[in-house]
């Protein structure tokens, strides 16, 4: 569905931050670090609990419960300021503190091992989720950039996600990324400004298909754009605007398309008037669960003229609408009808259906 809105910078995810301070907190719950602090930190008040009631025993009557707590205390934490409990006259009192400092002072060392690990493997495996991530995003090909994940951008994402489409994030907005996040954790992001060059570069956009730039300001979009054809001019880029007077400005930068929210929200309108038959089946095939939609294919370069019925045989996946080779459309194209190299083909298919039509395009 198309929406009319006039948004700005906020236009993001009004989800509270404490969610992704949980989501921290759950990590370093389930780590086994985290256990072993928990198991250290039993041990230890066991083996507190059994020195004061040990020195409380063998100082009696004279020794307090403070006192026995002290004597335990100062045993473990290898302070030494002398014996607060006197041992001299029980033959065992001595060896109860050898035994008490041995097992303490391995118990502090064990707890202390287990809370730098905790902390050393949360800072390892960010750096190691970054750089794996960094990685995979390097090796891309035919992949879509997504500039700003607001309420456009989220939608434009929700739209790639249904249809099965590889894509990087690029949002600065740390809490909008995060609110992304939360339902897609695996998806390739960076914490950048999508202006920046570097950030389109690591993004991968010397090998990418496509950007989408839907921030909420006209202005970074522009510079989106232009960043962009400066890079790689054969990338394609759809600029979101909210005031249109600036597509001029905007083609200038580069952008291959242009939508207003505004404007195609009043077309969306207007055709759920006089064509709502049109608009409720346009709807069902955005909602429906399997990824049904109007798809096309540009038939690669060097592919030999094959006619239709040959290329494409007729399947329950896919349904060819329409082609479009050297300015002129075809619509509903006869059997015979010659597909060749450079011609676009505008047909109905699920993800798996389009995953079809490219590989027997590729044979």
């Amino acid at each position: 569905m198309f929406f009319s809105n006039r948004s700005t910078h906020a236009d993001h995810y009004n989800l509270p931050s404490m969610k992704n301070q949980r989501n921290g907190f759950t990590k370093i719950l389930r780590s086994r670090h985290f256990e072993g602090l928990l198991y250290g930190g039993a041990l230890l008040m066991v083996t507190t609990l059994c020195g004061t009631l040990g020195y409380h025993y063998l100082g009696r009557p004279v020794a307090t419960w403070i006192d026995s707590f002290y004597m335990t205390f100062i045993t473990i934490a290898t302070i030494g300021y002398g014996e607060t409990v006197d041992l001299s006259h029980h033959p065992m009192g001595r060896l109860f503190t050898v035994f008490i400092a041995t097992v303490g002072i391995a118990t502090l060392s064990y707890l202390f091992s287990k809370l730098v690990a905790l902390l050393i493997d949360a800072d390892l495996n960010s750096d190691l989720r970054k750089k794996r991530m960094d990685k995979h995003i390097a090796a891309l090909k035919g992949h879509y950039i997504v500039c700003g994940m607001g309420r456009v951008g989220s939608n434009v994402a929700h739209e790639l996600v249904k249809t099965r489409r590889t894509f990087v994030v690029i949002e600065n907005n740390r809490e909008t990324l995060d609110a992304w996040l939360e339902h897609h954790p695996g998806s390739f992001h960076l914490h950048e400004d999508a202006a920046d060059d570097s950030a389109l570069q690591r993004a991968g956009l010397a090998h990418a298909a496509g950007v989408f730039a839907v921030t909420g300001d006209d202005s970074h979009n522009l510079m989106v754009a232009l960043s962009v054809k400066l890079l790689n001019p054969k990338a394609r880029v759809v600029v979101r605007l909210h005031d249109i007077r600036n597509a001029n400005k905007a083609k200038r930068a580069g952008a291959d398309e242009i939508v207003s929210p505004d404007f195609t929200g009043g077309m969306r309108i207007a055709s759920a008037m006089v064509r709502p038959h049109v608009v409720n089946f346009m709807d069902q095939m955005l909602h429906t669960d399997d990824g049904l939609r109007v798809e096309e294919v540009i038939v690669p370069a060097g592919f030999v003229s094959t006619p239709l019925a040959k290329l494409l045989p007729k399947c329950k996946d896919y349904l060819l609408m329409a082609t479009h080779a050297k300015g002129q459309w075809i619509f509903n194209p006869s059997d015979d009808h010659p597909i060749e190299a450079g011609a676009a083909l505008v047909f109905m298919a699920s993800p798996e259906g389009r995953a079809r039509v490219e590989k027997l395009l590729q044979s």
